[in-house]
């Protein structure tokens, strides 16, 4: 009895030692596992649940089973007309094949590295063999684009203001066709998954996609087509100019016009109004001197001495008809 006590007490000892050295393993939902033994692929477990192994032997590699992101970095990477970009590339993939996987990278990072060289690479060459406008656009949409200003279509009283900058939009507008594009980036974006996704089956990867997710201009192109937008924009600029210096001239020339009609016109009423005073002078002069000629000659005679003596510095003779009615009020 003492015997299978002890028996029985080294059992449970030795299970309990068993169960704590780990003979089991979890795979939870989104994981497979490679099960090694001495270096040696034994299992591959990509189902979740409550797993077996044999402890102190076993090892077991766990790798996700959810799709992965991968962000590379930005690369400066020349067009084909040797045009530098800057090339932000993202892709989705997953581990659909844990043994080859493991096999040949063994870990995650080992993923990501091999997934930088080669993506990096497809898309270096991809962007190498294209022209810059195949990276930058996706259609020939911007062509189709009516640039002509429309003001004032349909309207039959177009004010004159609208016709100005009709004319002057019309003064400023380019007409800029680009290049067309037979590819696009999204197709660009395929020919770089299409490089990579071939080489990925011999790691044990499922490539899903590759996307360029931002391009930007190299510092010395910024610069170049910064200068090219400054020269437009000069150039609109000028033509802003010059369209006012027109407007400036043809204003002033129709304010001196109004101004020469109104000062003639003005002229005009002023000589009628000085025609018509002097015709009521004249017949007033006529009347007086009608009445009473001799009050009239000694009237325009003092009128006259009035103006006219005030200006002689120096009087030498009166003996003159002129001053006669100096002397006595008959001017005789």
């Amino acid at each position: 009895m003492k015997k299978l006590v002890t028996v029985l007490v080294v059992v449970f000892i030795a299970f309990i030692i068993f169960v704590l050295i780990g003979p089991f393993y979890v795979i939870n939902e989104g994981e497979q596992a490679v099960v090694t033994r001495f270096g040696a692929i034994v299992d591959v477990e990509q189902n979740a649940g409550l797993k077996f192994k044999i402890p102190l032997i076993d090892n077991v590699v766990k790798y996700p089973k959810r799709i992965l992101g991968w962000d590379g970095d930005a690369q400066r990477i020349p067009t084909k007309e040797n045009q530098f970009i800057w090339v932000d590339t993202t892709a989705r993939w997953r581990i659909n094949d844990p043994k080859k996987f493991y096999e040949s990278l063994s870990t995650l990072e080992g993923g990501y590295s091999r997934l930088d060289g080669i993506i990096d690479s497809s898309v270096r060459t991809v962007i190498s063999q294209n022209n810059l406008r195949e990276a930058v656009r996706n259609s020939n949409i911007i062509n189709d684009i009516d640039r002509v200003p429309t003001i004032g279509q349909g309207d039959s009283a177009v004010s004159q203001d609208e016709v100005n900058l009709e004319e002057l939009k019309k003064l400023t507008f380019t007409n800029q066709n680009y290049e067309e594009v037979s590819r696009g980036r999204e197709q660009l974006s395929r020919d770089m998954f299409s490089a990579t996704a071939e080489l990925m089956p011999q790691f044990g990867i499922e490539l899903i996609d590759v996307v360029l997710r931002q391009i930007r201009y190299s510092d010395e192109l910024t610069n170049s087509v910064y200068e090219r937008m400054k020269k437009e924009r000069n150039q609109i600029a000028e033509a802003y100019r010059s369209y006012g210096e027109g407007q400036k001239a043809i204003l002033l020339g129709r304010l001196e016009n109004e101004k020469k009609q109104i000062l003639s016109k003005a002229y005009e009423e002023a000589e009628t109004i000085k025609g018509t005073a002097d015709a009521t002078a004249t017949t007033i002069y006529a009347d007086a001197y009608e009445t009473d000629p001799n009050f009239f000659n000694f009237w325009r005679s003092i009128e006259s001495y009035r103006k006219t003596l005030p200006k002689f510095n120096k009087t030498l003779s009166t003996d003159m008809e002129y001053f006669n009615y100096l002397y006595n009020e008959d001017g005789r």
